[in-house]
């Protein structure tokens, strides 16, 4: 598949963009305005196509409903809150990329399909005891303390934007539907799958799985599978058109190509903050050291000339 194939992590302004209510009609508009360009821009390139995107807003409302109801209903557990985000907004991206395809072309019945995935982690992952995962909505100080009070949340501060609650965010080391992703793949479906991370579980002695309260990085369970799928090349969708070294400061410059090494270092001395650009910059990592080829990161608008090496940032090994 290496050829042929594509992975395409969508982030999380390809359906919910900052300053907007976020409500389902306006993720609809946005998924159908982001598909419509993805399969403009992919269209002759790759016969498989993976797809995978973020949760952030999403989880954070279905956490909070669940909590707002608490009264009258029985509160979800995070692993199941995960679910459901996965389910339904696989649901969106397959049906809004169904009818593009069709639109795009009639006389080929569209092959789309949404897998929802468990991604096992480790019981003794460090991140346990350091929660980072930001999720749900932005607050002002003064009220994320007060839910901080009330809830037991931890919260801290998303780079500047405002305060967000954390969970923990552990690392995936093994996906459970591979097989599944792979036997669509070679069918020549487009596959949604590890929607917001995955549903994180653990494998006891027995080999049996269970859900726990965490939210898997979508970048690294995004890397994780492209390499178990043996995809080449992987693409990671954010906001920006390109990384950048010293972003937003007077000495900010765009890079258009990095190896393996140069990436390793500017990381390692702090030009990819984690709660930004430093999961995307780990994912190309653990992805080429994995043995994929190269790793694009841009923005769903710059798709099609990053494609064709004319914009976005290169890494290969």
């Amino acid at each position: 598949m290496r050829d042929t194939a594509v992975l395409i992590a969508l982030g999380g302004n390809a359906i919910s963009p900052q300053g907007e209510e976020g409500n389902i009609t306006q993720q609809f508009d946005h998924t159908r305005e982001t598909m419509r360009g993805l399969t403009r821009a992919l269209r002759g390139r790759f016969a498989r196509v993976v797809l995978t995107h973020g949760n952030g807003p999403q989880i954070g409302n279905i956490m909070l409903r669940s909590e707002l109801a608490a009264p009258q209903v029985y509160p979800l557990p995070l692993d199941t809150c995960v679910s459901d985000s996965e389910g339904g907004m696989g649901y969106m991206i397959q049906q809004v990329l169904y009818n593009v395809l069709r639109e795009e072309e009639p006389a080929a019945p569209p092959r789309v399909a949404c897998v929802l995935t468990q991604i096992v982690v480790r019981p003794d992952d460090p991140m346990w005891r350091n929660p980072t995962k930001f999720i749900g909505r932005f607050y002002g100080e003064e009220e994320a303390r007060q839910l901080a009070a009330a809830r037991g949340w931890t919260m801290r501060e998303d780079a500047g934007r405002g305060w967000r609650r954390v969970v923990p965010s552990p690392a995936p080391v093994e996906i459970i539907e591979t097989a599944a992703v792979r036997a669509l793949l070679e069918r020549n479906f487009y596959v949604i799958a590890a929607g917001g991370g995955g549903i994180p579980v653990m494998c006891d002695e027995a080999g049996r799985l269970r859900g726990v309260e965490a939210v898997i990085d979508k970048d690294l369970a995004s890397a994780l599978l492209a390499s178990n799928l043996g995809i080449g090349l992987l693409v990671i969708l954010t906001g920006v058109d390109a990384v950048a070294l010293d972003y937003g400061k007077p000495a900010q410059r765009f890079i258009s190509r990095m190896t393996s090494a140069q990436t390793r270092r500017h990381l390692d001395k702090g030009q990819f903050p984690a709660g930004s650009m430093g999961p995307k910059i780990q994912a190309a990592l653990n992805f080429l050291a994995a043995g994929g080829q190269r790793v694009i990161i841009t923005s769903p608008a710059s798709l099609a000339l990053a494609l064709e090496g004319q914009a976005g940032t290169r890494i290969e090994a």
